[in-house]
């Protein structure tokens, strides 16, 4: 057993054991914050069944942070009964640690300073936004950031925007001024993110354990956060590279990593 218990195989209890062994006094300095499926069930305390109802299963448990604390991650992660996985920290320790579970085979990957997959997420000093996930903003581009979207990412989605109102700041909110001028500086990111708004939109209606009203809210709140991203002003850049279009890939291919 290690110092903080053994290892739980319910995902949830697991997340919980580790929140916990983060709120001792040696780990509160750490600001390590979940990323992924988990985080969204973590933020959404109200609608969190919406998971449980589209038949949501978690599969890992990861994590983002800062390189300042590599460390203290990999003497947590050992405390907590994890593995590191030292061809990982050795070829990308700079922007990522991976840590395996002996016990029933998860992983563990931790992110530092951004998210690199088919668009760049970068959370350099947003991470003390929140003091468990990511902050809204973020968690929501973490899933509409991928290109190949599928039915959980779909459904993460859904349940965030039943939670959780579009507004202009980050308290239990999802910030879509901070959204609109990450887009209006990027046009592949833009491309990618209103395609993926619209799908959820489009795809509302085939879920048939969600309520009227959970479509409702959730459609008046992607059309809010289109709007939002409609409005604002684009820079330069953007139009540049809007000018080419699609002639050209505006995403990077990447393995089905974020879709968790």
């Amino acid at each position: 057993m290690g110092k903080y218990g053994e290892i739980q195989e319910d995902f949830y209890t697991e997340r919980t054991r580790i929140l916990d062994a983060l709120a001792q006094p040696e780990n509160q300095h750490m600001i390590l914050r979940l990323i992924g499926a988990l985080a969204f069930r973590t933020h959404c305390p109200q609608y969190g069944y919406i998971q449980d109802d589209l038949g949501r299963k978690f599969t890992d448990i990861d994590f983002a942070s800062y390189p300042r604390f590599f460390k203290d991650i990999s003497r947590l992660m050992a405390e907590l009964g994890y593995e590191e996985d030292k061809t990982v920290t050795q070829l990308f320790s700079e922007s990522r640690l991976l840590f395996h579970d002996p016990i029933y085979g998860r992983h563990i990957d931790i992110f530092f300073n951004k998210l690199d997959f088919c668009h760049v997420i970068d959370f350099t000093g947003r991470l003390e936004v929140e003091t468990l996930t990511l902050p809204l903003a973020e968690l929501l581009l973490e899933k509409m950031q991928i290109v190949q979207i599928n039915e959980k990412d779909l459904i993460d989605t859904i349940m965030l925007l039943r939670e959780h109102e579009v507004g202009d700041h980050d308290q239990e909110t999802i910030n879509g001024v901070l959204i609109a001028k990450i887009l209006a500086n990027d046009w592949g990111f833009w491309r990618t993110v209103t395609a993926n708004l619209k799908l959820v939109d489009e795809e509302l209606d085939h879920y048939q354990r969600l309520t009227d009203e959970d479509r409702q809210v959730v459609r008046q709140r992607i059309h809010k956060l289109q709007a939002m991203i409609e409005a604002e002003p684009k820079t330069r850049k953007w139009k540049l590279r809007g000018a080419v279009g699609e002639r050209i890939k505006w995403y990077k291919d990447v393995e089905e990593l974020m879709h968790r």
